[in-house]
Formats: C-alpha cells, structure tokens, sequence
C-alpha cells in the first residue's frame, strides 16, 4: 500500500535535514580540522563520501516511504520522466527546503560553539561561482557543470530503480553516484546539484551567498528537466508506466 502523502512528507523532511546536516556538517565541521598533530580533517574525499552516505543511508531509511528524492531537483526530474505526480511536486519541495534550512540551523547552533565563528567568514559550505567558488570558477562554467551533474544524477536514478535493476543496491549506486559527483564538482561550485541543499546554508551566511543561489535553484531544474524528458529517447526504456509512487520509487 502506498503512504499517504503526509507520511512521505514527514519522510521527505527527515532525509532532507539528514542530508544537509551530514554533507554540509561534514564540510563545516570536518574538512578541516587543525591539531597540533597536523590537520586531521576529512578534505575533499571526505565530503563527497558524506554527502553519498547521507543519501545511502536515508534512502534505506524511508526510500520505502517517500522515494527518498530529499532534493527538489529529483522531485522535479521524476515528473518530467513520468514517475511522479505533478501535485505532489510543491508539497514535496516545502518539505524539503524546510528540512534543509532546519539543518542549516542546527548545523549553525553547532559551528557557533567555537568562539570566532562566522558562517559569514567561513562560507559555511555554501555554493558559488567567480570569487565564491573553490576554485574561482566563472559563471557560465559553474552553470554547466551543475546543469550536466545534475542531468547525470537522474540518469542513474532512472535507470536503477527499474524493476529490471537489482533489487535492494539503488540506493547504493544512488550514493556512490553522488560522491563521484561531489568529487568532480567541489571545486568547480563545491557542488549543489540540489536547490534545497543550496538554501539550506545559503539562509545563514550572509547577501553574498543569497545573490548567487539563484545558479544553484535554476541550474539543477534544467538538468533535472534534461534527463527526465530524454531517458527514454536515450535508453529506448519507458519508465513512465513503473513505480510511479510507492516504494520502489527509490
């Protein structure tokens, strides 16, 4: 039987905190971290695994309950292709800006038990273009790179959770995907692929990352909108008529 729609939302809201809490967490808290040993923090590799094993594991979690998107961009991608009811797509991106920005919030309480800390200051792993990115990246390349990366993040989710795939391994081929994501693009935008991601942190840390997430609100929809109106073209596979909602939605 499929949840009611106020049980998928409940489950929508709970991975999309756990996602930004880990992944972003992980970025604030961990990629750095000076001792007098030397710097012990996670880096690059590190986050990108965080933010995989955050999907990873709450799609185990409530993949069975909402389909486990925890991004408006797969929301979005999934009706494009078919999969998923257009009146449940506004719904679906509340509750998971929400949960993102509870995160946000949270991770923010934490960082601030460090005297001197500023979200401002220190980015709080927030995405950006030009100045704002890792590796200075203009525009229009950040733009692209969020666009393709998020076109090939619903490929794959298309393509696993058909009934044809292995049963029980697409949220492990959906984590591994994100971190090899992650690993590409960290220093491109340090890698949104995800509007309510990109909010979720963008809220605490200052106009300047709020003026340029718009890029990491618009860039993903158009990926997303790629993939899930050409899958079948590309793969010769109609997805349209399988798992539309419920369990296997994931």
């Amino acid at each position: 039987m499929t949840p009611d729609l106020r049980s998928r939302l409940g489950a929508e809201l709970l991975g999309s905190f756990w996602l930004v809490l880990g992944g972003c967490g992980t970025a604030v808290l961990a990629a750095v971290f000076v001792t007098d040993a030397g710097n012990l923090g996670v880096g690059h590799l590190g986050v990108a695994f965080a933010f995989g094993l955050t999907v990873l594991t709450g799609a185990y979690a409530v993949g069975h309950i909402s389909g486990a998107h925890f991004n408006p961009a797969v929301t979005f991608g999934l009706a494009v292709a078919k999969r998923f009811p257009w009146r449940d797509v506004l719904p679906y991106w509340i509750v998971q800006i929400i949960g993102a920005t509870l995160a946000g919030a949270v991770l923010l309480a934490i960082a601030n038990g460090v005297e001197g800390f500023s979200a401002v200051d220190s980015g709080f792993a927030t995405n950006g273009y030009g100045d704002r990115s890792p590796g200075g990246f203009a525009l229009w390349s950040v733009f692209l790179c969020e666009v393709v990366m998020t076109a090939m993040f619903l490929y794959v989710i298309l393509g696993v959770t058909s009934k044809r795939a292995p049963v029980g391994f697409a949220p492990l081929a959906i984590g591994l995907m994100l971190t090899l994501i992650h690993l590409i693009s960290i220093p491109v935008s340090n890698t949104s692929v995800n509007p309510a991601r990109s909010l979720g942190v963008a809220w605490f840390a200052g106009i300047d990352a709020l003026a340029q997430v718009w890029v990491f609100l618009l860039a993903p929809l158009i990926g997303a909108a790629i993939a899930g109106a050409t899958f079948v073209y590309i793969t010769g596979v109609d997805r349209s008529d399988i798992d539309v909602v419920g369990d296997s939605e994931r």
